[in-house]
C-alpha cells in the first residue's frame, strides 16, 4: 500500500513539473489559473474534440475564433485596450485552442490580466477627471460603443475617450436630476460610482476569469455548449428545476455590502417577516458557529455562505434599511428551505374576447416562461416534484371547469429547457405517438414518443411563438403543427435544433489528476466558496445530438414558421441560430410513423385571410409597424452630443414623441391620456396577444 502511494506521489510530482506555461505570468500578478483550472480545461478540450456532436479539433481555425471571442468578451466596445495590446496578443491568435488541449491557460489569463490593468487605469483616470471643469457649451460628441472603430493607438486617445465619458456621465446626472441639485452633488454620486467599479474590479478572482476564458472556447465550438463553474452550475440547475434552496431573498452588491432587493413569496425570509427590502447583510454564521464579516466580499462568495441545503440554519447580522453601518445590527436566524420560483412557473388567465360575429368567447391563456422540471426531486421519487407539464395539466383541468372555449399557450420568449418536458407537454394535447426524433453523435436516430393514453385538452388550441421561442418551445410547437392539433401564431422561431446534455465534470477527472490537485492544495488556496450541493469541478452542457420534427425536418436555422403570421422586428441575420457563426447546419431525416389529428391547411388559409383583413384596418397594427421601423433604424456609430442645450433638446423631443405615442395607444384603448409633468402611466398593450385571441374566435367558429 505504501509503495503504491509513493509511486502515485512521484507521478504527481512529475506531472506537476512536467509542463511549462507558454507565457510567463509575473509573480506579482493577481490572476493566475489554478491547477484545477488547468485540469478542467484539458478535459473540456478533450470532450469537445472526442465526445461532443460536432467533434471540433483544437486547431488554427478554432484558435482564431477563440481569440476573437476572448477579446469581445472583455472589450467588445474597444474602450479599454490599446492597439499595442492587440499587437502583443496577436502571437496567440492561431494557437490558443491548442493550449487548452495541453491544459495551458497562461495565454488567455495574460490577455485578461492586461485588460484588467487597462480597465482599472481607465476607471482611476475617470475618477481623476470628476473634479475637472467641464464645458457643456461647446460642440463635442461622445461615442460609447466603438465596436466598429479601430483600437486606440495612444494613451492620449484613450484618456480623451474617458474624459468624454466623465463629461457625459455628469451631464446625464444633471439632466435627469432636479434643478435644485448642485453639480457638487452630481460629482459626489459619480465619484462613488467609479470607486465602487474599481473596488469590484479588484475583487475579481481567478475562478471568474476562468469562466470567461472557458466561454471563449465553448462558444467557438457551438453557441449552446457551455462550461459552468460550480457557482454558475448550481444556478443553472436551480433555474431548470424552478426551485432553489436557501432563505428566499434576492441579493445585490452595493457599496461593499450585500443588499436585499427582493423577498421571494413563500420562502423562509417571507414567512419570518423580519428581513426587509434594502436591509444590508454584514455577517453570516452557520448554525451556532461564529459570524464571518462579509463586508467587501464578492457577491458570489457572500451568497455561497447565505444559501445552503434545506433544513440547515443560518444566522444573519443585518443593518436595517435606511440605517448607517455604525448602527446596531439585528440578528435574524432562519432555517433554509426549498423555494419554488413562482415567476418562472406556468400561469393562466381567462380572457373574454369579442369575435367578428359580435359574440363573446372565453379563451384560457397559459403563459409558460420555460420548460422546467426538478430532476433531483424526480430522482428521489418525490411524488410532488415540480414540472411544467404537471402544472399545466392542473391548469387545463381548471380551465375546463370554467368552461373556456379555446386554449392559447403563450411560448413567446420561452428559450426552452427540458426535452422530456417538451415531450410530456405535447402528450397533454395528442393521444400517444411520436413527438420528436433525436440523432446522436453516432448518427443513430431515436424516436421519442408520448406513451400516455388520452389528452387533457381536445378543444381548439393556439400556440404563440416569436423569434425568441427556442429549443423545447420549437419541439412542442413543431409537433402541434405536424399533428394538425392546433394553430401556431406569431413569427418564425429561433431555430435551435440541437440537444445538450449536462455532464458533471467530476466524471472526467482521473484519479491521477485528483492526486495532482490534492498535492497542489498546499501551494495555492483552496476554493472554499463552492456552494453546497454544487458540482466540485463544475459542469459542461455539451451538444450531443440534433432533434428533428416527426416530419423529418430539423428546426436548426429555419425554426418553426407560424400558421398565422405577425411581422417581427427581429431579423434572422441578427437574432436567432442563423446569426451564430459556429451553429450547425440544417438537415433532415426520414419521417417518423405518426398519424395527424387533422389537416389544418384549409383552416389556416381562412384564418390568415380574416387576420390580414382585420389588421390592415387596425390602428394597433400601425403601432406595431412603427415599433418595428424604429427598432431597425440603426446608426452605424451612435454618437451622443455633449452640448447641454443640444442634448436636452434631443431628450425633450424623445420624451414628447414617447408621450404622444403612448397617448395614441391610450386613446385607442379608451384610457385617460398621459399629461405632461405627470408620472408615466402603466398600461398593458399587447396587440399580438389581442389579435391572436381574435384569431382563436375565428378558429372556434370554423371548428364548429
Amino acid at each position: 500500500m505504501f509503495k503504491q502511494l509513493l509511486v502515485s506521489l512521484v507521478l504527481v510530482s512529475v506531472l506537476a513539473c512536467g509542463s511549462k506555461p507558454r507565457v510567463s505570468l509575473n509573480e506579482g500578478e493577481a490572476l493566475k489559473p489554478s491547477a484545477q483550472h488547468e485540469v478542467i480545461a484539458k478535459e473540456v478540450a478533450n470532450i469537445l474534440e472526442n465526445i461532443s456532436y460536432k467533434k471540433v479539433a483544437m486547431g488554427d481555425s478554432l484558435s482564431n475564433i477563440v481569440y476573437t471571442n476572448l477579446l469581445n468578451s472583455v472589450d467588445m466596445g474597444k474602450v479599454y485596450l490599446l492597439q499595442s495590446d492587440i499587437d502583443d496578443f496577436e502571437q496567440f491568435r492561431n494557437s490558443i485552442s491548442q493550449d487548452f488541449k495541453d491544459g495551458d491557460l497562461s495565454a488567455p489569463f495574460y490577455m485578461f490580466n492586461q485588460y484588467a490593468k487597462r480597465y482599472i487605469e481607465s476607471m482611476e483616470y475617470a475618477l481623476s477627471q470628476v473634479d475637472v471643469e467641464h464645458d457643456f457649451t461647446i460642440e463635442e460628441e461622445y461615442i460609447n460603443n466603438r465596436e466598429k472603430l479601430g483600437w486606440f493607438k495612444t494613451q492620449d486617445e484613450l484618456k480623451d475617450q474617458w474624459r468624454k465619458r466623465v463629461k457625459y456621465d455628469l451631464l446625464n446626472l444633471k439632466l435627469i436630476g432636479s434643478d435644485t441639485t448642485s453639480m457638487d452633488k452630481h460629482k459626489e454620486v459619480l465619484r462613488s460610482r467609479y470607486k465602487n467599479l474599481i473596488s469590484q474590479a479588484k475583487k475579481i478572482d481567478s475562478n471568474e476569469v476562468f469562466q470567461v476564458v472557458m466561454g471563449s472556447l465553448t462558444d467557438a465550438v457551438d453557441p449552446h455548449t457551455t462550461y459552468y463553474n460550480p457557482f454558475f452550475a448550481q444556478a443553472f440547475n436551480e433555474s431548470m428545476s424552478n426551485t432553489l434552496e436557501g432563505i428566499g431573498a434576492q441579493l445585490m452588491m452595493e457599496n461593499e455590502t450585500v443588499k436585499i432587493t427582493d423577498i421571494i413569496a413563500g420562502g423562509p425570509a417571507f414567512k419570518d417577516k423580519r428581513l426587509k427590502i434594502n436591509d444590508r447583510i454584514i455577517g453570516v454564521a452557520q448554525g451556532d458557529g461564529d459570524f464571518e464579516d462579509i463586508i467587501g466580499w464578492r457577491l458570489d462568495a457572500a451568497v455561497s455562505k447565505i444559501k445552503g441545503p434545506k433544513g440547515t440554519v443560518v444566522r444573519l447580522r443585518v443593518i436595517p434599511a435606511g440605517q448607517d453601518l455604525t448602527a446596531q445590527p439585528k440578528i435574524v436566524e432562519l432555517t433554509r428551505d426549498k423555494i419554488v420560483l413562482a415567476e418562472g412557473s406556468a400561469k393562466y388567465e381567462i380572457k373574454e374576447v369579442k369575435g367578428d360575429d359580435g359574440a363573446n368567447y372565453k379563451v384560457g391563456v397559459i403563459s409558460l416562461p420555460k420548460f422546467y422540471i426538478d430532476f433531483e426531486a424526480l430522482r428521489r421519487r418525490d411524488p410532488n416534484y415540480k414540472s411544467a407539464t404537471r402544472d399545466i395539466r392542473y391548469i387545463l383541468d381548471t380551465l375546463k371547469q370554467k368552461d373556456v372555449q379555446a386554449v392559447v399557450l403563450d411560448l413567446r420568449n420561452n428559450g426552452g429547457g427540458s426535452l422530456q418536458e417538451a415531450i410530456e407537454l405535447t402528450g397533454l394535447f395528442i393521444d400517444q405517438g411520436p413527438v420528436v426524433q433525436v440523432k446522436d453523435v453516432r448518427n443513430r436516430v431515436e424516436i421519442n414518443s408520448d406513451r400516455e393514453p388520452g389528452v387533457s385538452w381536445d378543444g381548439p388550441l393556439g400556440v404563440m411563438v416569436n423569434r425568441f421561442s427556442a429549443s423545447a418551445s420549437e419541439i412542442f410547437a413543431g409537433a402541434i403543427q405536424d399533428y394538425g392539433r392546433g394553430v401556431i401564431l406569431g413569427s418564425t422561431t429561433f431555430g435551435k435544433g440541437t440537444v445538450q446534455s449536462a455532464l458533471d465534470m467530476s466524471r472526467f477527472i482521473s484519479t491521477t489528476s485528483r492526486l495532482l490537485l490534492k498535492a497542489s492544495d498546499a501551494s495555492e488556496s483552496k476554493n472554499e466558496n463552492i456552494p453546497a450541493g454544487a458540482p466540485e469541478f463544475g459542469q459542461i452542457n455539451v451538444t450531443m445530438g440534433m432533434y428533428y420534427r416527426v416530419s423529418g425536418s430539423s428546426t436548426q436555422h429555419r425554426g418553426v414558421e407560424a400558421d398565422v403570421s405577425f411581422p417581427s422586428q427581429f431579423s434572422a441575420d441578427k437574432f436567432g441560430e442563423s446569426s451564430e457563426p459556429s451553429a450547425l447546419p440544417w438537415d433532415s431525416i426520414k419521417m417518423a410513423p405518426f398519424k395527424p389529428v387533422a389537416d389544418l391547411k384549409t383552416v389556416n388559409k381562412a384564418l390568415n385571410e380574416k387576420h390580414q383583413k382585420r389588421i390592415e384596418k387596425s390602428p394597433a397594427y400601425g403601432f406595431l409597424m412603427e415599433d418595428i421601423k424604429k427598432f431597425n433604424e440603426e446608426d452605424s456609430i451612435p454618437k451622443v452630443s455633449l452640448n447641454e442645450v443640444k442634448l436636452k433638446a434631443e431628450r425633450d423631443k424623445f420624451r414628447k414623441d414617447n408621450r404622444d405615442r403612448i397617448n395614441q395607444q391610450r386613446a385607442y384603448l379608451g384610457m385617460p391620456l398621459w399629461e405632461e409633468g405627470k408620472p408615466q402611466p402603466q398600461h398593458e398593450f399587447d396587440f399580438i396577444l389581442d389579435e391572436s385571441l381574435t384569431v382563436m374566435t375565428d378558429y372556434i367558429r370554423l371548428k364548429k
